[in-house]
């Protein structure tokens, strides 16, 4: 927690390195100081086949999942300098844009949770 996934229009990965796009976003989230490094994931799913409005010819969508207690003032900053550091990169993309989604607590499971001796419910028990 948290993830952040790349969509994205295949034609991006021909013009930046996964590597530096998915370090960029992994790099501003780290920077944020909302979460620990070592628990954010960063994944890109890019599409061959898309359709985009008129003149429009590619596209880049971030969509950020973290578990609930943070701000609403904390989400959009996010959100907006992830966006910001991201059109930096890539000044010539068609849609550019990024949206942040919440895990309830109360609803969330991971592996640690459900290991029998953390008695304590520490969701980075095995970490």
């Amino acid at each position: 927690m948290p993830h952040f996934i790349i969509d994205c229009s295949q034609d991006i990965l021909q013009t930046i390195a996964p590597a530096e796009l998915m370090g960029t976003v992994y790099e501003t989230a780290a920077a944020a100081g909302i979460f620990a490094a070592n628990d954010i994931k960063v994944r890109i799913q890019p599409y061959q086949y898309y359709r985009l409005g008129n003149n429009k010819t590619n596209f880049l969508h971030v969509f950020g999942y973290i578990m609930e207690g943070r701000t609403m003032e904390q989400k959009a900053n996010l959100s907006k300098t992830i966006t910001a550091r991201l059109k930096k990169l890539l000044p010539s993309i068609s849609f550019l844009s990024m949206s942040i989604s919440e895990f309830e607590a109360a609803t969330y499971c991971n592996s640690s949770l459900i290991n029998p001796q953390n008695i304590n419910h520490d969701r980075h028990f095995e970490l």
